[in-house]
């Protein structure tokens, strides 16, 4: 995959920066390993420098991503601006990111409003935007944008773990997982 533009960004969000959004960012990653894609998190009150929270980790590594070497980010303007796509975990971190960069209102989707969103989103459409998942990051606002007519509304946040026992966080995750293939699978095939 030769490309002269640089990496797609992928910014997840979430509270803490420990649970979800890091999820969301070492899966990603890890199935989008070796494309033309950046994934990276913050959170709108981050546990700035701390790593995932230890109920996540097997959960992560289970799907086949790594999660020794995190540390957590507070979210800034500048990381939502350098953004292509910005996925959050709850309506209200939505609203967050957008208050904070009002131009981004058109390229931030809770991560199960976009995988709703891509069900409806033309494949080929999403694959005519260019040969790698990088060019279909970039085109996938506008497409998914498109469709909400036609996707209908559902639930879009997913429950934040912290402080929960292990079943807590296994259904936080089981809320994820579906929802990382079906965007997975749009940006890789």
């Amino acid at each position: 995959m030769t490309s002269t533009e640089p990496p797609a960004r992928v910014l997840a969000v979430c509270t803490g920066n420990i649970c979800r959004s890091p999820v969301v960012e070492r899966v990603l990653a890890a199935r989008l390993a070796g494309t033309d894609v950046q994934v990276t998190s913050a959170g709108t009150r981050a546990v700035v420098g701390h790593a995932v929270s230890a109920p996540m980790v097997p959960l992560i590594t289970a799907a086949g991503a790594e999660a020794a070497g995190f540390a957590a980010r507070q979210l800034t303007a500048d990381m939502i601006r350098e953004s292509d796509l910005v996925i959050t975990l709850t309506r209200a971190h939505r609203s967050q990111v957008v208050e904070l960069v009002p131009s981004a209102v058109r390229r931030t989707f809770t991560l199960l409003e976009i995988a709703r969103l891509v069900a409806h989103v033309d494949p080929q459409a999403l694959h005519g935007a260019g040969p790698t998942p990088g060019a279909r990051v970039r085109a996938l606002p506008g497409l998914a944008a498109a469709v909400r007519h036609v996707a209908g509304s559902g639930t879009d946040d997913v429950a934040d773990p912290i402080g929960g026992t292990e079943a807590v966080y296994r259904a936080s995750y089981d809320a994820m997982a579906p929802a990382l293939s079906t965007l997975t699978r749009a940006l890789r095939d």
